[in-house]
């Protein structure tokens, strides 16, 4: 079965560090571009990051940029999304996604339309 799992999300205080991560199965990563998205209740999808497939270039939205790093370890199938000093408004389901052809950009200002894959999501909850 072909699919992307995220995990690491939970409750986190103001200021506080999560890893997200964004594992694959039944497909290799090697050759896809990989893209977080984030939707909180109410509000759109908001594209969070992306990174290349060879990992690199990254992306990221204005709102996260110095606090949150993509990466990626192709040996472990595996993309991550370090995010740090978290804020309330940064509380969301985070979803990966992975492409063979979109680029990052186009990832991104697409809010994710059309990539190939997608996790179920995994819910942050940044709360005191």
């Amino acid at each position: 079965q072909l699919q992307l799992v995220e995990s690491g999300g939970g409750l986190v205080q103001p200021g506080g560090s999560l890893r997200l991560s964004c594992a694959a199965s039944g497909f290799t990563l090697d050759y896809y571009a990989i893209g977080w998205f984030r939707q909180a209740p109410g509000k759109e999808r908001e594209g969070v990051s992306c990174i290349s497939s060879s990992g690199g270039s990254t992306n990221y939205a204005d709102s996260v940029k110095g606090r949150f790093t993509i990466s990626r370890d192709n040996a472990k199938n595996t993309a991550y999304l370090q995010m740090n000093t978290l804020k309330p408004e940064d509380t969301a389901v985070y979803y990966c996604a992975a492409d063979d052809y979109l680029s990052c950009s186009v990832m991104l200002s697409n809010l994710g339309g059309g990539m190939d894959y997608w996790g179920k999501g995994t819910l942050v909850t940044v709360s005191s």
